[in-house]
Protein backbone atom coordinates (compact mmCIF):
# COMPACT_ATOMS: atom_id res chain seq x y z
CA UNK A 1 0.00 0.00 0.00
CA UNK A 2 1.58 3.13 -0.82
CA UNK A 3 1.71 6.88 1.11
CA UNK A 4 -1.09 9.24 -0.02
CA UNK A 5 -0.02 11.13 -2.42
CA UNK A 6 3.24 9.30 -2.91
CA UNK A 7 2.82 6.34 -5.50
CA UNK A 8 4.16 3.22 -4.97
CA UNK A 9 7.32 3.94 -5.92
CA UNK A 10 7.86 7.04 -3.95
CA UNK A 11 6.92 5.00 -0.65
CA UNK A 12 9.03 1.93 -1.92
CA UNK A 13 12.01 4.70 -1.76
CA UNK A 14 10.28 6.03 1.98
CA UNK A 15 10.55 1.97 2.49
CA UNK A 16 14.34 1.95 1.83
CA UNK A 17 15.19 5.32 3.60
CA UNK A 18 13.66 4.11 6.48
CA UNK A 19 15.51 0.29 6.42
CA UNK A 20 19.01 2.23 6.66
CA UNK A 21 17.31 4.96 9.21
CA UNK A 22 16.89 2.01 11.26
CA UNK A 23 20.02 0.72 11.17
CA UNK A 24 21.85 4.38 11.91
CA UNK A 25 22.70 5.59 15.54
CA UNK A 26 21.77 8.39 15.48
CA UNK A 27 21.42 11.88 17.46
CA UNK A 28 21.81 12.89 21.44
CA UNK A 29 19.88 12.18 24.22
CA UNK A 30 18.54 15.01 26.72
CA UNK A 31 19.69 13.15 29.38
CA UNK A 32 23.13 13.20 28.18
CA UNK A 33 22.95 17.99 28.52
CA UNK A 34 22.37 19.94 31.53
CA UNK A 35 18.65 21.42 32.24
CA UNK A 36 16.53 21.40 35.34
CA UNK A 37 13.64 22.25 33.16
CA UNK A 38 13.20 21.07 29.13
CA UNK A 39 11.11 22.46 27.04
CA UNK A 40 9.98 20.42 23.74
CA UNK A 41 8.29 22.33 21.31
CA UNK A 42 6.76 19.59 18.72
CA UNK A 43 8.20 19.34 14.99
CA UNK A 44 10.35 22.23 15.13
CA UNK A 45 13.15 22.72 12.43
CA UNK A 46 16.26 23.81 13.92
CA UNK A 47 16.86 26.66 11.24
CA UNK A 48 13.05 28.11 11.54
CA UNK A 49 14.00 28.33 15.65
CA UNK A 50 17.14 30.49 14.34
CA UNK A 51 15.13 32.72 12.48
CA UNK A 52 12.04 33.34 15.05
CA UNK A 53 13.90 32.59 18.41
CA UNK A 54 15.96 36.30 18.57
CA UNK A 55 12.95 38.09 18.50
CA UNK A 56 12.09 37.17 22.16
CA UNK A 57 14.71 38.12 24.88
CA UNK A 58 14.79 34.90 26.49
CA UNK A 59 17.84 32.82 25.40
CA UNK A 60 20.84 33.16 26.77
CA UNK A 61 22.53 30.62 23.68
CA UNK A 62 21.12 29.52 20.17
CA UNK A 63 22.46 26.40 19.10
CA UNK A 64 21.24 22.94 17.37
CA UNK A 65 21.51 19.24 18.53
CA UNK A 66 20.63 15.79 16.66
CA UNK A 67 17.42 14.57 17.50
CA UNK A 68 17.37 10.99 18.72
CA UNK A 69 14.44 10.24 16.48
CA UNK A 70 12.12 11.93 13.22
CA UNK A 71 8.69 11.51 14.97
CA UNK A 72 7.30 11.67 18.58
CA UNK A 73 7.12 8.03 19.28
CA UNK A 74 10.47 7.45 18.20
CA UNK A 75 11.92 10.07 20.15
CA UNK A 76 9.79 9.33 23.32
CA UNK A 77 10.91 6.03 23.00
CA UNK A 78 14.69 6.36 22.50
CA UNK A 79 14.72 9.15 25.19
CA UNK A 80 12.38 7.85 28.07
CA UNK A 81 12.51 4.09 27.86
CA UNK A 82 14.93 2.35 30.14
CA UNK A 83 16.17 5.77 31.25
CA UNK A 84 16.83 5.87 34.91
CA UNK A 85 16.59 9.89 35.11
CA UNK A 86 12.74 9.46 34.53
CA UNK A 87 12.25 8.64 37.81
CA UNK A 88 12.66 12.16 39.21
CA UNK A 89 11.65 13.48 36.27
CA UNK A 90 7.84 15.05 35.52
CA UNK A 91 6.58 14.52 32.63
CA UNK A 92 3.62 17.72 31.36
CA UNK A 93 3.13 16.69 27.53
CA UNK A 94 -0.05 17.75 25.20
CA UNK A 95 1.56 15.50 22.50
CA UNK A 96 -1.39 12.29 22.27
CA UNK A 97 1.47 9.68 21.55
CA UNK A 98 2.48 9.58 25.42
CA UNK A 99 0.10 6.65 26.63
CA UNK A 100 1.31 4.42 23.47
CA UNK A 101 5.01 4.62 23.92
CA UNK A 102 5.46 5.48 27.77
CA UNK A 103 5.29 3.89 30.79
CA UNK A 104 3.82 6.54 33.30
CA UNK A 105 4.84 5.00 36.05
CA UNK A 106 8.50 5.80 35.12
CA UNK A 107 7.95 9.21 36.21
CA UNK A 108 8.11 10.94 39.25
CA UNK A 109 4.32 12.60 37.19
CA UNK A 110 2.74 12.02 34.70
CA UNK A 111 1.11 14.66 33.31
CA UNK A 112 -0.73 14.12 30.04
CA UNK A 113 -3.05 17.65 29.68
CA UNK A 114 -4.08 16.64 26.19
CA UNK A 115 -6.12 14.05 27.70
CA UNK A 116 -8.74 16.78 29.76
CA UNK A 117 -7.29 20.17 27.81
CA UNK A 118 -8.28 19.60 24.34
CA UNK A 119 -9.58 22.29 22.37
CA UNK A 120 -12.38 21.00 19.42
CA UNK A 121 -12.04 24.64 18.05
CA UNK A 122 -8.69 24.46 17.10
CA UNK A 123 -8.39 20.68 16.71
CA UNK A 124 -5.24 20.46 19.39
CA UNK A 125 -4.03 21.26 22.88
CA UNK A 126 -3.85 24.84 23.77
CA UNK A 127 0.02 25.88 25.02
CA UNK A 128 -1.57 27.54 27.67
CA UNK A 129 -2.78 24.47 29.23
CA UNK A 130 0.59 23.44 29.07
CA UNK A 131 2.14 26.02 30.43
CA UNK A 132 -0.37 26.13 33.33
CA UNK A 133 0.11 22.22 34.18
CA UNK A 134 3.85 23.07 33.94
CA UNK A 135 4.18 25.92 36.40
CA UNK A 136 1.98 23.65 38.86
CA UNK A 137 4.65 21.23 39.04
CA UNK A 138 7.54 23.36 39.12
CA UNK A 139 5.77 24.85 42.34
CA UNK A 140 4.18 21.66 43.63
CA UNK A 141 6.37 18.70 43.16
CA UNK A 142 9.45 17.24 44.36
CA UNK A 143 11.52 16.27 41.09
CA UNK A 144 14.69 16.74 39.95
CA UNK A 145 13.85 17.88 36.46
CA UNK A 146 10.22 18.94 34.10
CA UNK A 147 9.38 18.46 30.92
CA UNK A 148 7.43 20.72 29.73
CA UNK A 149 6.20 18.88 25.57
CA UNK A 150 3.96 21.85 23.72
CA UNK A 151 2.55 20.54 20.43
CA UNK A 152 2.98 23.19 18.70
CA UNK A 153 4.57 24.39 15.74
CA UNK A 154 3.15 21.12 14.87
CA UNK A 155 -0.35 21.34 12.77
CA UNK A 156 -2.81 22.50 12.82
CA UNK A 157 -1.18 26.04 12.86
CA UNK A 158 -3.35 28.00 15.10
CA UNK A 159 -3.09 31.99 14.33
CA UNK A 160 -2.51 30.55 10.14
CA UNK A 161 -4.81 27.87 9.58
CA UNK A 162 -4.02 26.07 6.44
CA UNK A 163 -7.18 25.02 4.53
CA UNK A 164 -8.03 21.31 4.59
CA UNK A 165 -5.63 20.74 7.58
CA UNK A 166 -6.79 17.80 9.36
CA UNK A 167 -5.10 18.62 12.67
CA UNK A 168 -3.32 16.11 14.59
CA UNK A 169 -3.38 12.20 15.79
CA UNK A 170 -1.79 9.37 16.91
CA UNK A 171 -1.78 6.48 14.66
CA UNK A 172 2.00 6.52 12.84
CA UNK A 173 0.53 6.58 9.55
CA UNK A 174 0.64 10.13 8.62
CA UNK A 175 -2.37 9.28 6.23
CA UNK A 176 -4.79 12.41 6.76
CA UNK A 177 -6.11 13.29 3.44
CA UNK A 178 -6.15 17.04 4.26
CA UNK A 179 -2.88 17.28 6.32
CA UNK A 180 -0.90 19.87 5.04
CA UNK A 181 2.23 17.62 4.22
CA UNK A 182 -0.30 15.33 1.92
CA UNK A 183 -1.49 18.38 0.47
CA UNK A 184 2.15 19.82 -0.36
CA UNK A 185 3.19 15.98 -2.45
CA UNK A 186 -0.04 16.59 -4.17
CA UNK A 187 0.87 20.15 -5.67
CA UNK A 188 -2.48 21.46 -3.82
CA UNK A 189 -0.45 23.81 -1.69
CA UNK A 190 2.87 26.14 -1.71
CA UNK A 191 5.39 25.44 0.45
CA UNK A 192 5.91 29.18 1.33
CA UNK A 193 2.28 29.38 1.85
CA UNK A 194 2.55 25.98 4.74
CA UNK A 195 5.94 27.64 5.91
CA UNK A 196 4.68 30.86 6.74
CA UNK A 197 1.67 29.41 8.77
CA UNK A 198 4.27 26.97 10.37
CA UNK A 199 6.39 29.88 11.41
CA UNK A 200 3.67 31.75 12.85
CA UNK A 201 2.65 28.89 14.96
CA UNK A 202 6.29 28.67 16.34
CA UNK A 203 5.52 32.68 16.81
CA UNK A 204 2.19 31.85 18.26
CA UNK A 205 3.91 28.94 20.94
CA UNK A 206 7.33 31.27 22.25
CA UNK A 207 4.88 33.82 24.44
CA UNK A 208 4.38 30.48 26.61
CA UNK A 209 8.10 29.56 27.02
CA UNK A 210 8.34 33.49 27.99
CA UNK A 211 5.88 32.62 30.94
CA UNK A 212 8.24 29.87 31.70
CA UNK A 213 10.77 31.08 31.80
CA UNK A 214 9.47 34.50 34.34
CA UNK A 215 8.20 31.88 36.45
CA UNK A 216 10.75 29.16 36.88
CA UNK A 217 13.79 28.80 38.25
CA UNK A 218 17.33 26.97 37.32
CA UNK A 219 18.68 26.12 34.45
CA UNK A 220 15.39 25.48 31.50
CA UNK A 221 16.66 24.08 27.65
CA UNK A 222 14.35 23.92 24.54
CA UNK A 223 14.43 21.75 22.42
CA UNK A 224 12.33 19.84 19.93
CA UNK A 225 11.47 16.41 19.57
CA UNK A 226 11.41 16.32 15.37
CA UNK A 227 11.88 19.11 12.75
CA UNK A 228 9.82 18.91 9.23
CA UNK A 229 10.57 17.94 5.91
CA UNK A 230 9.65 20.85 3.35
CA UNK A 231 10.56 18.60 0.19
CA UNK A 232 14.04 18.20 1.16
CA UNK A 233 15.44 14.39 -0.24
CA UNK A 234 11.76 14.49 -1.86
CA UNK A 235 10.03 14.15 1.59
CA UNK A 236 7.41 16.21 3.75
CA UNK A 237 6.32 16.10 7.26
CA UNK A 238 8.25 13.71 9.74
CA UNK A 239 7.93 10.14 8.71
CA UNK A 240 9.77 7.58 11.61
CA UNK A 241 13.13 6.22 11.19
CA UNK A 242 14.17 8.56 8.31
CA UNK A 243 17.99 10.25 8.76
CA UNK A 244 17.31 13.23 6.81
CA UNK A 245 19.23 15.72 8.47
CA UNK A 246 16.84 18.84 7.82
CA UNK A 247 14.71 16.37 10.24
CA UNK A 248 16.79 15.50 12.49
CA UNK A 249 18.75 18.62 13.35
CA UNK A 250 16.70 20.68 16.05
CA UNK A 251 17.35 23.36 18.17
CA UNK A 252 19.10 23.40 21.38
CA UNK A 253 18.39 26.70 23.44
CA UNK A 254 19.50 27.63 26.89
CA UNK A 255 17.72 30.12 29.03
CA UNK A 256 18.10 30.95 32.78
CA UNK A 257 14.74 30.36 34.96
CA UNK A 258 13.94 34.32 36.57
CA UNK A 259 11.40 32.64 39.23
CA UNK A 260 9.61 36.59 39.13
CA UNK A 261 6.26 34.05 40.11
CA UNK A 262 3.97 36.37 38.08
CA UNK A 263 1.19 33.42 37.10
CA UNK A 264 -0.95 32.13 39.26
CA UNK A 265 -2.10 28.33 37.63
CA UNK A 266 -5.06 28.20 37.49
CA UNK A 267 -6.20 24.68 35.10
CA UNK A 268 -7.94 22.09 37.97
CA UNK A 269 -7.26 18.74 35.68
CA UNK A 270 -9.51 15.63 37.41
CA UNK A 271 -8.44 13.78 40.07
CA UNK A 272 -6.40 11.09 40.21
CA UNK A 273 -4.75 12.51 36.38
CA UNK A 274 -6.14 10.09 33.88
CA UNK A 275 -3.47 7.20 32.79
CA UNK A 276 -3.61 5.25 29.89
CA UNK A 277 -6.51 5.79 26.83
CA UNK A 278 -9.51 7.02 28.19
CA UNK A 279 -11.17 8.06 25.59
CA UNK A 280 -13.78 6.09 23.98
CA UNK A 281 -13.30 4.94 20.33
CA UNK A 282 -15.08 7.57 18.33
CA UNK A 283 -12.89 9.94 20.40
CA UNK A 284 -9.37 8.39 20.18
CA UNK A 285 -10.59 9.05 16.60
CA UNK A 286 -11.57 12.30 16.03
CA UNK A 287 -8.06 12.89 18.19
CA UNK A 288 -6.11 10.97 16.12
CA UNK A 289 -7.77 12.43 12.57
CA UNK A 290 -7.62 15.90 14.18
CA UNK A 291 -3.98 15.55 14.38
CA UNK A 292 -3.29 14.85 11.05
CA UNK A 293 -2.27 10.79 11.42
CA UNK A 294 -5.44 9.10 10.12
Amino acid sequence: MSEPGMGVVGTAYLRALQAVGRRLPYGTSVYEREWDTLVVLDACRGDLFHTVAPEFDLFDEISTTWSVGSSSSEWLENTFNGATEAAQTVMVTGNTWSDRYLNAGAFAAFDEVWKYAWDEDINTVPPSAVTDRAIAHARDGDHDRLVVHYMQPHHPFIPDPITGDGGMARTGSHSSESNPWIMLRRGERQVTDVWEAYEANLRYVLPEVETLVENLDGKIAVTADHGNLFGEWGLYGHPMETPVPALLRVPWARATGRGHRTYSPSLVPPEPLPVGRVYGADADSDRLEALGYR
